[in-house]
């Protein structure tokens, strides 16, 4: 019934012969035969309303339904892509797109193509990315029921902040799912995710590469489908975008408290190597283990940090940092495995003059609490040197060029 609907709405044109596509409308489908014919006329409509020399492709992702046969009936382009994902979908459509500029919108009528005006009129101005803005900070409106609770109060402010804080992205929806950008820009971003991650990673990326963005409001209306569930998951798709904005910027949640854990480590063994007492507290062998266990936890999350980032460097996920780049040439492999192997000599040596403790004794008690000061440096600067040589050359593998 819906196909026969649709089959029988008279296409308006678009496309003048003569004139080069402007705008693709990229559309990503699964199943979406209740909505997409909506989204396509509106579509439609906004190109003739608006006179845009314009093309509109649906990138459909294995639907079982008849939505190729609606968008086809229809006179969109239809694109067929095998690869399972919101992002590959995307990709699959952009690629094919004609246009010098790129809209895309979800094709379950919860954005208005008629507003398509908005996006064009920026890219025509100059902009790299428009992004939509459905949250009121923005000027948007999210209509009664369109949006889950959670979403609306936590998840959507809560992401978009963090991108504002950690990548200085000038938007405050980052998630929304109408967006404009030039086929060009895509082209430089290289995008590399093919789930729910892949809007993020735009916008993360356009960012930090210093590319011209602007929002426009946007208008969030009812989920148009009745038979089934939308394919966001809140709680797991909620937790891939919080890995994916980690991965991006691994300094606030490995660099930053390693540091600290370092800190705090090295402060313990300034006032337990004395044995200091302060206000009728003595630092002694017990803090010097609780240091130690703050300096290795430490290192390996800064370490962590850094392999997080060279891993999204190296795999196109993020651009150049200047400072990875420094790190590395101030370091580099010999550097850093002549330091690592200081680092576990000098605790081979304190273990070994421990062990000579010992034998003085004829292996028999030991003062501890004078021992400890040099068996505890001494396994710590052991590990933290073993560790350090194989980080080296873990990140030395990370860094290696390959096609």
């Amino acid at each position: 019934m819906e196909t026969e609907r649709a089959l029988s709405i008279k296409q308006e044109p678009h496309i003048d012969a003569g004139r080069e596509v402007e705008v693709s409308i990229v559309i990503p489908c699964l199943n979406e035969a209740e909505t997409l014919g909506t989204c396509i006329e509106k579509a439609q409509r906004a190109l003739v309303e608006e006179g845009i020399a314009g093309e509109i492709i649906v990138a459909d992702n294995g639907s079982s339904d008849e939505s190729p046969t609606i968008a086809a009936g229809l006179g969109a382009r239809v694109i067929h892509v095998e690869e399972k994902g919101y992002g590959s979908a995307l990709m699959g459509g952009i690629a094919a797109a004609q246009g010098k500029y790129v809209i895309m919108g979800d094709a379950d009528d919860s954005y208005d193509f008629l507003e398509l005006a908005k996006f064009v009129g920026c890219l025509r101005d100059g902009y790299d990315l428009v992004q939509g803005c459905r949250l009121p900070r923005g000027g948007g409106t999210v209509s009664p029921g369109a949006m889950p609770f959670l979403h609306r109060w936590w998840g959507n402010p809560m992401f978009s902040v963090m991108a504002r804080w950690w990548f200085r992205v000038p938007v405050n929806d980052i998630y929304c799912g109408m967006r404009g950008f030039t086929k060009e820009l895509y082209g430089r971003l290289d995008q590399r995710c093919t789930g729910m991650e892949f809007a993020a990673e735009m916008i993360i990326k356009s960012s930090l590469r210093g590319e011209r963005i602007t929002q426009v409001p946007v208008t969030l209306y009812r989920d148009g489908r009745k038979s089934r569930d939308p394919h966001l998951k809140t709680f797991r798709d909620g937790w891939r975008t919080l890995r994916f904005f980690l991965m991006c910027s691994p300094r606030w949640l490995f660099f930053k408290p390693g540091l600290l854990l370092i800190l705090l480590g090295v402060l313990g063994y300034v006032l337990a190597m004395p044995g200091a007492t302060i206000r009728g507290v003595t630092f002694d062998a017990h803090t010097l283990l609780f240091a130690s266990l703050a300096i290795i936890c430490g290192s390996q999350s800064v370490m962590f940090a850094l392999f997080t980032k060279t891993f999204a460097i190296s795999e196109g996920l993020l651009p150049e940092d200047h400072r990875v780049r420094r790190f590395f040439e101030i370091v580099g492999l010999e550097r850093g495995l002549l330091v690592g192997g200081a680092a576990l000599l000098t605790g081979l040596v304190l273990l070994f003059v421990s062990i000579n403790q010992w034998r003085v004794t004829s292996f028999g008690h030991l003062d501890y609490a004078h021992t400890m000061r040099w068996v505890i440096p001494g396994a710590t600067l052991t590990a933290l040197g073993f560790q350090a040589i194989l980080s080296i050359f873990f990140l030395s593998i990370l860094r290696m060029r390959r096609r």
